[in-house]
This record gives structure tokens, sequence and C-alpha cells, in this order.
């Protein structure tokens, strides 16, 4: 169980919404003055960087969305692809940009000027390369998330693109079946159905 001390995240925020910690979609399974709890699957923790967390860390929160509300950003569902690590941080005159490693398999979905979601922050992905990908935010952006604690060596959720892998499934091929059906339209048709 995660227990997270708050504030604005919880007006209207009643049991069994969702949150986002760090980009992680979780349910809210208790409400307590000035914080919430939630339940946390081995999966989550195993796929995510909040086995890392410890009493007292800073985490990025956001509720749903809800069905009605403005969409200011790119899709994000909070079930996070995996981590990535933070190897480099810079600034330049308006930005911070972070380098993040990452697996091949989360960087198959990474595109240049596509979005990435980083510990639950929707960012434009600047550029990628063989096993890294940039992104840069603006000052208000790393001020106000946990951006601003991150530094090479930190790790991070990283949700990919949800409709770049909705198009990479319907254009793989289909898996071979291994056991074929003996069951035939010839074999129903004799059979009377």
């Amino acid at each position: 169980m995660l227990t997270v001390r708050a504030g604005n995240v919880l007006e209207g925020t009643k049991i069994g919404d969702s949150i986002a910690v760090n980009g992680v979609c979780l349910t809210v399974t208790a409400l307590l003055p000035g914080r919430f709890s939630a339940d946390i699957m081995h999966e989550t923790l195993n796929r995510s960087s909040l086995a890392v967390l410890s009493c007292g860390s800073h985490v990025n929160l956001e509720r749903a969305m809800a069905a009605d509300g403005r969409f200011g950003g790119h899709i994000v569902s909070g079930h996070i692809d995996g981590t990535g690590k933070i190897i480099r941080v810079r600034r330049d005159d308006t930005a911070v940009w972070f380098t993040v490693r990452a697996a091949p398999a989360l960087l198959c979905h990474i595109v240049e000027k596509g979005s990435v979601a980083v510990d639950g922050i929707s960012l434009t992905v600047a550029s990628v390369g063989p096993d890294v990908f940039n992104v840069s935010a603006i000052p208000h952006t790393v001020r106000y998330t946990v951006l601003r604690e991150r530094a090479a060596g930190s790790i991070v959720n990283l949700e990919t693109d949800l409709i770049g892998k909705y198009i990479q499934k319907r254009t793989e091929p289909a898996p071979t079946q291994r056991n074929e059906s003996s069951i035939t339209r010839e074999f129903l048709t004799k059979c009377g159905f």
C-alpha cells in the first residue's frame, strides 16, 4: 500500500477514483485528511519506479481526465510501459534537456516529434538515438513537477504513445496457431449446423 500526502488533487476525489502517481494509474482505496492510499500490485512494482520511492519522496499527481474535460496534451493512460534511466541533464537558455536511456522494446514506440510521458509528464520527443531519446522541458514544467529533482542516474517511468502501439499491433502479422482445429465449415455443415 502507498499513502500519499496531497492537496488539490483530493478535491472532489472519492474512493475508487484514479490518481496517477509519477505516471502510474492507481485506484484510491482510502481517503484521510490531506492524503490518500492506494494498493500496488507486484506487476506495477516490477514495471515502474514506485518500488524505489522512500518515505518523503516527492511525486507527480494527476487525476483522471473527465470525459467532458479539455484535452491539453497527448493521450496518457497511466499504464506505463516500463522505466528508463536519465543519463544526462543539461540546461540551455529556456529549456532543460533530459537524455533518457530506454530498452529497445520502448524505443520502437518513441519517435521524433512524437509524445512520451516521463513520470507522467507529457513531453515532446526532440530526438531518438539507438538506445536513448531526448526531451526538453520549459522552466515552468521543471519547477512544478518532479523533473526538478531528476538528475543523471534517476530511474523514470515511461509511457509511450498509445496510438503508435495500436498501429504496431494492427500491422504485425497475426501469430500462427499451433493447434489448428479439426472443426471446419464442411464438418459443421455435414453435422447439420
